[in-house]
């Protein structure tokens, strides 16, 4: 933002600002990251609401007469012709559009339509996790600090959005139903356990419907282009949700292939040498991020129980919970 020139304007958007990230593992508080020694123009993570973020951007893209955004339109296949992409199909309004292109971006997320149309293969690197998405309220009493909650056979993640918490609780990967078989109460006393100051709150969630499911896949393109497509962020390499790593591989993603690919551009079309500049240059990343970020597991003695921690494996560190 601070490059591009639009830093104050965007820091004026309703958000909080964090410098350090705490995880509370068992009763002891641990600072796990102090962005005050970045060497960087904001020593913090500004969160947002996504729609607040992408409305910001498209405000300030406007500004640029070549650029058109369509909304509630969606791409549904590729146009192809001797063996090239040359643009999408789509459908808005009801009605189905045809829209040519010298170079196709595919940044449709993890259950991208166009990667499935082109036929790219993916490799499967594996999440052993899934998390159950809810939203409490939150007083002004309560805790400040955005925190990761640990406990034997339990990560809790709590994310301050001002007026509530949205919360995520980790759970093994295809457990969801067996958590839903225990009932809804007893989910709430673990929620209480763990989190005890918000058990005066947890009568919102007074259905299973207030609890959300999100299917964790981590993978990524063999391959992330073909002549005139290439795909970025979640399409090329779906993230683990801990630590909110897939947005950011995703900006960077886009980044790199701007600066990459403009000059490319603007004599016409992109050789597929170039598209593999921004695999080359982005792959390494890709594949230390899903490796770090995908849950260390740990046992409970208490119950033996195989469950995923947290990104940073602190469990390793901290033998009195495992």
């Amino acid at each position: 933002m601070h490059e591009l020139g639009l830093l104050d304007q965007f820091l004026k958007l309703p958000h909080q600002e964090v410098s350090r990230l705490q995880a509370q593992i068992g009763r002891e508080v641990v600072n796990l990251v102090d962005f005050s020694y970045l060497p960087a123009r904001c020593k913090f993570i500004a969160f947002m609401p996504q729609w607040d973020f992408l409305d910001f951007l498209a405000e300030q893209a406007r500004r640029y007469q070549s650029f058109s955004l369509r909304m509630n339109t969606e791409a549904s296949g590729l146009i192809e012709e001797d063996g090239r992409i040359a643009g999408v199909v789509a459908r808005g309004g009801g009605d189905e559009l045809h829209v040519r292109a010298d170079l196709v971006v595919a940044a449709d997320g993890r259950g991208s339509i166009i990667r499935r149309c082109a036929n790219l293969d993916v490799e499967d690197v594996g999440a052993p996790m899934d998390v159950l998405w809810m939203r409490l309220s939150r007083k002004e009493t309560d805790p400040h600090q955005t925190m990761g909650r640990i406990d034997a056979g339990v990560f809790f993640i709590m994310l301050n959005r001002d007026k509530y918490w949205q919360c995520a609780f980790l759970i093994p990967k295809g457990a969801a139903d067996r958590y839903r078989a225990k009932g809804l109460e007893a989910f709430r006393q673990q929620i209480a356990h763990i989190a005890p100051f918000t058990g005066d709150r947890l009568g919102e969630l007074t259905s299973w419907d207030d609890i959300k499911l999100l299917t964790v896949k981590v993978d990524r393109l063999k391959r992330w282009y073909r002549d005139g497509l290439l795909c970025i962020g979640d399409c090329a390499h779906a993230m683990s949700p801990v630590g909110g790593v897939g947005i950011n591989l995703a900006i960077q993603d886009a980044v790199a292939t701007a600066n990459l690919l403009h000059k490319p551009l603007s004599r016409g079309r992109c050789p597929q040498a170039s598209l593999k500049m921004v695999q080359d240059r982005r792959l390494l990343p890709t594949r230390m991020t899903q490796r770090h970020s995908s849950p260390a597991r740990y046992t409970c003695r208490r119950d033996r129980h195989r469950f995923p921690c947290g990104a940073y494996k602190i469990t390793r560190a901290r033998e009195a919970i495992s």
